[in-house]
């Protein structure tokens, strides 16, 4: 064992100092395997690789022409528009119906525009609406609103049957409508929704209305069947008003005295309250009582 003796006063001897480690390396540990990196890397280039080559095959037409074959092939393996179910026509030809159903050149189910097939059907003058829909594999049903005719429309020597709206349907085979009230003149199918309240105001004279004639493109001359002509006010309110007034005056008259059945031609209500006649009845009266203030007046005594 070895002493060491001190000093009073002297300083204390200093400790040998210990030799300084060096730091260990630094690591950092991966989530993944080598080997899985690898994998890793391998499958972004190739992604990459196949997203150039999408690019490519874009610029030459080679998905277009794949669409194409897939296409064809459904069709071939049965998804192709091989009937066509129509309800709802009563009037309407059909043949236009299959055209705008099949306008395409494969017609195949899956790729047949619905909402283009319908914009066409509702193009046509007879369709109200029109539904479509698919039934796989090969069925295409459509239904119909038809519009309905309810009068004829005569302008220019020119028939056309009309719906509630105004809109000519068609001037083909008319003798099947001839039942329907006609309104003559010009945009006269505009007001034809008029024309039918007007006479369904008096359902007793209705029936025996030929036609409504727009005069000035503001008022009616109703024509009977049996050839006379009210002319009746310009305003729907008071024409109403008179239809109704005149078909109240006719049905209170005698049988062999009524308004309608040739003893008159022309009936005139534009002015309230009043009527003005005209027709060989008329005459006649007259007539006679011209007669009567010309002749000689006896005195009796």
């Amino acid at each position: 064992m070895t002493t060491v003796a001190l000093k009073r006063g002297a300083a204390a001897p200093r400790a040998k100092p210990r030799a300084l480690r060096k730091p260990a390396a630094a690591t950092i540990a991966l989530p993944v395997s080598a080997r899985a990196l690898r994998r890793n890397i391998v499958i972004a280039i190739l992604v990459l690789l196949a997203a150039v080559g999408v690019v490519v095959a874009s610029l030459m037409g080679m998905p277009q022409r794949l669409w194409g074959d897939f296409i064809r092939g459904t069709a071939d393996a049965g998804f192709e528009i091989r009937h066509v179910e129509i309800s709802g026509t009563h009037e309407m030809a059909r043949l236009p119906i299959y055209e705008a159903a099949l306008p395409g050149s494969d017609n195949a189910m899956l790729t047949s525009d619905i909402g283009a097939i319908r914009k066409r059907l509702l193009a046509m003058d007879w369709v109200a609406d029109a539904s479509v829909s698919r039934r796989l594999p090969d069925t295409l049903a459509i239904t119909i609103v038809e519009r309905r005719p309810v009068a004829l429309w005569q302008f220019q020597h020119r028939y056309e049957a009309i719906d509630i709206t105004g809109k000519p349907l068609t001037h083909d085979r008319l003798e099947r409508f001839a039942a329907l009230p006609r309104v003559v003149g010009k945009n006269a199918n505009l007001h034809v929704r008029e024309m039918l309240a007007l006479t369904a105001a008096a359902p007793t004279l209705s029936p025996q209305v030929d036609a409504a004639v727009l005069v000035g493109g503001r008022r009616w001359n109703v024509k009977f069947k049996t050839g006379e002509v009210l002319a009746l006010p310009d305003t729907p309110a008071a024409a109403k008003a008179a239809f109704k007034k005149f078909a109240q005056l006719d049905a209170g008259m005698e049988p062999n005295a009524r308004l309608l059945g040739g003893h008159f031609e022309r009936f005139d209500m534009r002015l309230p309250g009043q009527m003005t006649v005209g027709g060989p009845a008329v005459k006649e009266a007259l007539d006679a009582a011209a007669k009567a203030a010309k002749a000689p007046k006896q005195t009796t005594i």
